[in-house]
């Protein structure tokens, strides 16, 4: 039912036409004994994904992506029960038709924290961010082995090498100015970053977006959006944390890192942020501010900086 999607052209086309992508998902649940639920189809994300009546939720992958797929669906029962915060429990999940994979999934409970957070109290905030800390220290602590064959890179070395050759022409991509640009290939050269660290299995997108939150009383009551996952440093996932989730705030990223049970030098961070595969320095910029003296390590600093705020 649905076309094959191998090309951001095709993409384009396919993934946003309803007229097109419902009558695939539609018959997909029929297959999967979920035949006359209600699809609701959620507004965020990249992939198309919807609500299947009130427990369910499916998630495709076009054939473009879909190891994307796989992994996910992998991921996700890995991690089954395992978490502090909830995770999705996986139904099913494989491949449809025309390279196209799906994972079948239970739905979580909440509110995005990131449409949330401005109405959260800061003392809310501060127990969220300390639930995200202790999250992200079990996430951290699971054995990724049994996932080593769908999750990436593989060699954590030379993915930082690839990473770094890239680094300048990626942001200049993006539109980061030429007194930024400049600046960045001696402050990667600056920051020693272990070719070979503790494999840790690695979200790679913490943010408030994916998260979900009880407005009652203000817990995590859901954590998401495992396609990007990946297995390497630790300090990785820290990018998302200081951007997307303490935006920042150093008391809030104190609070947190003394949660997971350590901190990390703000200029590994910042380094990471620039060798992120998804990493767009203008957005951030624009998002977060840039500090008085516009250099990196200042830039480090005023992100991923933590305070020696109350205990």
């Amino acid at each position: 039912m649905l076309p094959a999607v191998n090309t951001d052209e095709e993409w384009d086309v396919v993934v946003p036409d309803e007229t097109v992508m419902r009558p695939g998902a539609a018959d997909l649940c029929a297959r999967l004994g979920l035949g006359g639920a209600p699809l609701t189809r959620f507004t965020d994300g990249s992939q198309p994904v919807y609500a299947v009546g009130d427990e369910h939720v499916l998630k495709l992958f076009p054939s473009a992506a879909a190891r994307d797929g796989v992994a996910e669906g992998r991921v996700l029962t890995h991690l089954q029960g395992r978490l502090p915060t909830p995770t999705p429990r996986v139904h099913d999940f494989g491949p449809y038709e025309n390279g196209w994979q799906y994972v079948l999934m239970s739905r979580l409970r909440g509110e995005n924290l990131a449409r949330a957070w401005d109405r959260v109290p800061r003392g809310h905030r501060e127990r969220l961010v300390t639930e995200v800390g202790e999250t992200l220290a079990v996430l951290h602590s699971l054995d990724p082995g049994p996932l080593g064959d769908v999750l990436g890179p593989g060699d954590w070395g030379a993915f930082l090498d690839r990473q770094r050759a890239g680094a300048v022409e990626r942001q200049r991509a993006r539109g980061l100015p030429g007194a930024w640009l400049e600046q960045i290939p001696d402050f990667l050269a600056s920051v020693p970053l272990p070719r070979d660290p503790d494999r840790c299995l690695l979200h790679t997108e913490v943010m408030r977006q994916h998260f979900l939150v009880d407005p009652d009383g203000w817990r995590l009551t859901g954590l998401f959006d495992f396609e990007p996952a990946m297995i390497g440093d630790r300090a990785y996932d820290f990018v998302g944390v200081g951007l997307f989730v303490t935006g920042g705030d150093p008391d809030l990223l104190a609070r947190l890192t003394r949660a997971y049970g350590r901190t990390f030098e703000p200029s590994a961070l910042l380094a990471y942020t620039l060798l992120h595969v998804y990493s767009d320095l203008p957005w951030y910029l624009r998002e977060l501010g840039a500090p008085a003296k516009e250099t990196l390590p200042a830039l480090a600093q005023a992100w991923f900086g933590v305070s020696d705020g109350p205990r």
